[in-house]
């Protein structure tokens, strides 16, 4: 495979977060050739410094390494403690004197907005639509300090004086390089737009799209424990989804209140902003058949996010990228930071599955994205682990299932797009007895069922034997699990 292409999976370096495909899906895919130019080559030419200091080794580009982020403010560099101690301190004194949300509009102000005619095509945005329909809560008197302090919170935390406050601080903090007074610039706007947004009446809304969930789900977590986030923008294919999605400005912006309704969420049930505790997610996005959005729609739902939503992706992987996400990349980069892009992995089809199972054990990884979740009729869950074994092209790996008693064994068994022969055979320990053949040995074609599904009762000692012959030019990762479903036989 030659070296540049997005078969190969690469991090690349990034900044305001993840969030930006799990909103609008990306520009549609017209089915050509894989890139010829791997995603980082794109990134790298806009950054020559970045292309000095990190070289490609065995044909995967590095990116640039942050450290671990720590959410306990004692175990925080000097700067960064001082940083969140400032940061804390003019925070106090904004709720004092009443300034932590900027003034609303007055009534003559906001007419004059609304008959302000855009200047690219004489139309309001998303946001300013959904704004426009939202009547904003009462400023609370700038005397009464206690009151406000007890009522700012963001995520259904306190900003100050909870646990869990340095947490939610060091997001915006990490989002501004550590500059205080743009940090607490940052919390201002994100409280604003909260408000007019409804944040909290939205959580309660029904919106009447749950099959929306068939485009984005959360679902199991990562190999550290994350909460995963799936996108999965192919769903979009069917018009009549697409069209209840992005059919008119009304069920965009109903899509786009669905959208920030199961963030928000996610973000109460699943997230832990206390110290030590984990505070951020894995987003993967399956850009596989991805319909087109509105260029529009997109860049509004990204500005939005990144605003309001720092630092809350642990790592963000794109998979099944195809050639045209090449140009979108180059697009959309100027709008993130290194922070960000530190954050990106981005694989091609061949290897989509193999870098999930980099953060993801198979286990936890969906069925339709290459792993053993959510296989249908399983007598397995998520708490049975699977075992991964890479074979090398144009060779073979035997399981050998040792059986000392009667039983009856059930398992699993599955190679991402297949290309290999597979067969099964049970051979008892005693010379007395037969072979028997349990899956005649033959090729396992790409429209096959994604996971092979079988049992045998045994009824004396001896052994189960797994073939998987590799018959492709191309590594490939065998999965597999078995157990014993019972022990006694009616």
């Amino acid at each position: 495979m030659s070296e540049g292409k997005p078969n190969d999976a690469t991090e690349v370096p990034t900044a305001k977060e993840v969030i930006i495909s799990e909103t609008i899906p990306p520009p549609a895919n017209n089915n050509g050739p894989e890139p010829e130019e791997h995603p980082t080559k794109l990134l790298q030419e806009t950054n020559p410094a970045w292309m000095k200091k990190n070289k490609p080794t065995g044909g995967v580009s590095l990116a640039v390494a942050f450290k671990a982020e720590r959410n306990r403010a004692s175990e925080l560099p000097d700067p960064d403690q001082k940083a969140l101690d400032e940061l804390k301190q003019i925070l106090r004194s904004a709720l004092a004197n009443g300034t932590l949300s900027p003034p609303q509009q007055s009534p003559n102000e906001t007419a004059s907005a609304e008959q302000k005619p855009d200047e690219d095509d004489n139309a309001k945005t998303v946001v300013e639509s959904i704004a426009e329909t939202v009547v904003p809560p009462a400023r609370p008197p700038a005397s009464a300090t206690e009151v406000i302090v007890n009522e700012v919170f963001i995520w259904g935390i306190p900003l100050i004086g909870d646990e869990r406050s340095d947490t939610i601080l060091l997001k915006f903090l990490r989002a501004r390089d550590f500059k205080p007074k743009e940090a607490l610039a940052m919390i201002k706007n994100t409280i604003q737009w909260r408000r007019v947004f409804n944040i909290e009446g939205l959580i309660k809304e029904d919106l009447g799209v749950e099959e929306m969930e068939k485009a984005v789900f959360m679902s199991g977590a990562d190999r550290e424990g994350h909460p995963i986030c799936y996108n999965a923008y192919g769903e979009f294919q069917n018009a009549e989804l697409y069209t209840k999605a992005f059919g008119d400005g009304e069920k965009k912006q109903r899509f786009l209140r669905w959208r920030i309704q199961y963030l928000e969420k996610g973000i109460r049930e699943l997230l832990d902003f206390r110290p030590g505790g984990i505070s951020t997610m894995i987003q993967v996005t399956d850009l596989k058949n991805s319909p087109g959005p509105l260029k529009r729609e997109f860049r509004e739902a990204l500005s939005l996010l990144l605003d309001n939503y720092p630092e809350f992706v642990k790592k963000q992987v794109f998979i099944n990228v195809p050639w045209w996400y090449l140009a979108f990349n180059r697009v959309i980069s100027p709008f993130l930071t290194q922070r960000t892009k530190s954050k990106f992995v981005f694989a091609g089809p061949s290897k989509s599955a193999e870098t999930l199972f980099r953060y993801i054990s198979p286990e936890q990884v969906p069925v339709q994205f290459g792993g053993l979740h959510g296989v249908k009729d399983s007598e397995f869950t998520i708490a049975d682990a699977v075992t991964e074994i890479n074979i090398k092209p144009t060779s073979s790996h035997t399981i050998e299932i040792q059986v000392s008693a009667p039983c009856f064994l059930i398992w699993e068994l599955r190679v991402p797009e297949w290309e290999i022969s597979y067969g099964a055979e049970f051979v008892p320990n005693s010379s007395e007895s037969y072979t028997v053949i349990l899956h005649k040995t033959r090729k396992m074609a790409v429209s096959e069922d994604p996971v092979v599904k079988s049992s045998f009762k045994v009824c004396r000692p001896g052994k189960i034997l797994l073939t998987v012959e590799n018959t492709s030019n191309k590594r490939k990762m065998l999965l597999y699990r078995f157990k014993v479903k019972k022990t006694e036989f009616s």
